[in-house]
């Protein structure tokens, strides 16, 4: 129970924090925006070989890869640690009795609300544009960028706590996101890639989390990729967790 008091604690005043200063959740909405309304219009012909396809279909396949898209930017939350360094919060998370553990997880869960709510306003500026969606079929959608973005959180905080530099840590992040959002099929389906990139694909786990995004954005949530979405993302998940939280545990001892 302390546990769970703990991390309710820590994420409760994460959330003031972040109340306090909307201009991030503001920041996080404009750029989806951009694509919905500059790229996404360039899927119908795109996909269709010159043939315009439904606003409907060209939106359940672009909507799902921008929600990874934003999603995968939550490993940049190691920035904000580093600054908490810099101002001396860890220092003071020292002499408290909270949970190593729950300061850790309270932040990351702030991330998760954050990134869910901007996925919902997302969805919703993409109705009118055409998009169609089950709101059961969401909801699952959301799980699964709910748990992608709890595991990137919570490796980037272990991150910017272990390099506990910006100039070492944008690079860093830089090199390996640019792979892993090509490799994920964010814009367009890796079907539409040869069998060499196809294949490479499979070692990325956002692909498995952007194709069981598209499948349930497509009204399909028996497809297999749902499953395998759950089954490549839960075991990261905890093991992000547990390494983040020894991470985060000895820098505050």
């Amino acid at each position: 129970m302390k546990f769970l008091r703990d991390t309710w604690l820590v994420f409760q005043r994460q959330m003031q924090l972040l109340l306090r200063n909307p201009v991030w959740v503001a920041v996080g909405i404009i750029q989806p925006l951009f694509y919905l309304l500059l790229f996404a219009p360039l899927m119908k012909k795109a996909l269709s070989g010159g043939q315009p396809i439904s606003d409907e279909l060209a939106y359940q396949i672009f909507v799902p890869g921008m929600l990874v898209m934003v999603a995968l930017f939550s490993a940049f939350s190691g920035f904000g640690i580093i600054a908490e360094l810099r101002a001396g919060v860890i220092e003071r998370n020292r002499v408290t009795p909270v949970s190593r553990v729950a300061l850790l997880l309270g932040r990351s869960l702030r991330d998760v609300v954050q990134l869910l709510f901007q996925a919902v306003l997302v969805t919703l500026l993409a109705v009118p544009f055409g998009l169609r969606v089950a709101v059961g079929d969401a909801l699952l959608a959301y799980l699964l960028i709910g748990l992608m973005t709890l595991l990137l959180s919570s490796t980037g905080y272990a991150l910017g706590l272990t390099l506990r530099s910006e100039d070492a840590m944008a690079p860093m992040l830089n090199t390996v996101i640019q792979p892993i959002m090509l490799l994920a099929g964010i814009f367009l389906p890796l079907t539409l890639a040869p069998a060499w990139l196809q294949n490479v694909a499979k070692a990325n786990p956002f692909k498995w989390a952007t194709d069981g995004v598209r499948a349930l954005f497509a009204g399909h949530p028996g497809d297999d990729a749902v499953w395998q979405a759950l089954a490549v993302l839960t075991p990261l998940t905890v093991l992000a967790l547990l390494i983040s939280s020894r991470t985060f545990a000895k820098s505050v001892r």
